[in-house]
């Protein structure tokens, strides 16, 4: 059950390579472009080995006379971004309208942009947003290699010396404890990246004292601390038991055995779909930015959408009653 979704049909422009495993894919939807705020991203219905799935993408830049997006393709992914890859202009795609749960907000004293390689995508409106203000800001983008900094050339003709990058391959790092250290106290930060980073900035603003509402974050509910593989989940009150493949979501698989699911975000974000867990003999792979650290910890819930089991399998209360169990 997935709730205020409308679809529309959308015809791909253009399609360009902005690094060596990202593209950056323009749209433009039935009825023209809307206006969107920085931070925004729109949900695709894609195909994955034959069957029908979601994927979100946050837009690139400013708004236009199309949507712009940028697709990572990553060889761990579960199908979504080598079909985003395989689109060539005259495609046709099913697509949402702009939702936007990562707002820029305007009028602080500060800004602190932080982005993780393909996480620099929402990042990329907030900073011409600011840039066009003259609001005080400064954007810190780290990656691997420069070669995984699309839009670098782009930003840095924009900012100027307010961008810093670091290239891991260069012996570059970023130190995320003193930039949050030279941001004015009622200032704002934003991150998007690997759960790598927003962990790290997370302990580097708990431990700076600085209100937790002041930083705002997005992340890839995809990248976990575990490689993915296959486990069973157990939805006992419904006699259920489903095998969770590598390659799909126990929120797939649970959909597809007949489970109805709670569920928006598909990100980690929402919570929507989160289940209560009734036991795990394996190791809950927390992939999910909703609930707390110390709820992961606790292992009393998971996000169905992203997270995963490794080593062992899990049983869960879906939380909708209005199913039977199984015959």
């Amino acid at each position: 059950m997935r709730f205020h979704e409308e679809w529309l049909d959308a015809t791909v422009r253009a399609v360009a390579d902005v690094g060596s495993t990202v593209r950056e894919i323009e749209l433009v939807p039935e009825g023209g472009v809307e206006a969107y705020g920085p931070g925004a991203h729109v949900n695709f219905s894609v195909l994955i080995d034959g069957l029908p799935d979601t994927r979100s993408y946050s837009l690139v830049g400013r708004p236009g006379e199309v949507y712009r997006i940028a697709v990572k393709l990553l060889p761990e992914s579960r199908g979504g971004s080598r079909y985003m890859w395989s689109l060539a202009p005259g495609a046709r795609i099913r697509m949402t309208r702009p939702r936007n749960h990562f707002e820029l907000g305007f009028g602080r004293p500060d800004y602190l942009l932080i982005a993780g390689g393909i996480g620099i995508t929402p990042m990329v409106g907030m900073a011409f947003a600011l840039a066009g203000q003259a609001a005080p800001m400064r954007m810190v983008y780290t990656a691997r290699s420069r070669d995984d900094m699309p839009y670098a050339g782009l930003l840095a003709a924009a900012l100027g010396d307010r961008l810093a990058t670091f290239s891991n391959a260069e012996n570059e790092w970023l130190d995320v404890a003193a930039e949050i250290a030279r941001l004015h106290p009622e200032g704002e930060a934003y991150v998007c990246g690997p759960i790598g980073l927003l962990e790290a900035v997370k302990r580097a603003w708990a431990g700076s004292g600085r209100p937790a509402g002041k930083l705002r974050y997005e992340t890839f509910g995809n990248s976990g601390r575990y490689a993915a593989e296959a486990f069973t989940v157990r939805v006992p009150n419904l006699g259920r038991e489903v095998v969770v493949p590598e390659n799909k979501t126990m929120l797939a698989a649970l959909q597809e055995a007949g489970v109805e699911m709670m569920y928006d975000c598909l990100r980690g974000e929402c919570g929507l779909c989160a289940v209560d867990i009734l036991g795990c003999d394996g190791i809950v792979d927390h992939r999910d930015v909703f609930l707390s650290g110390e709820q992961q910890v606790q292992n009393r819930k998971m996000c169905a959408c992203v997270s995963r089991v490794v080593r062992g399998s899990v049983s869960v209360d879906v939380g909708y009653r209005g199913q039977q169990a199984a015959e």
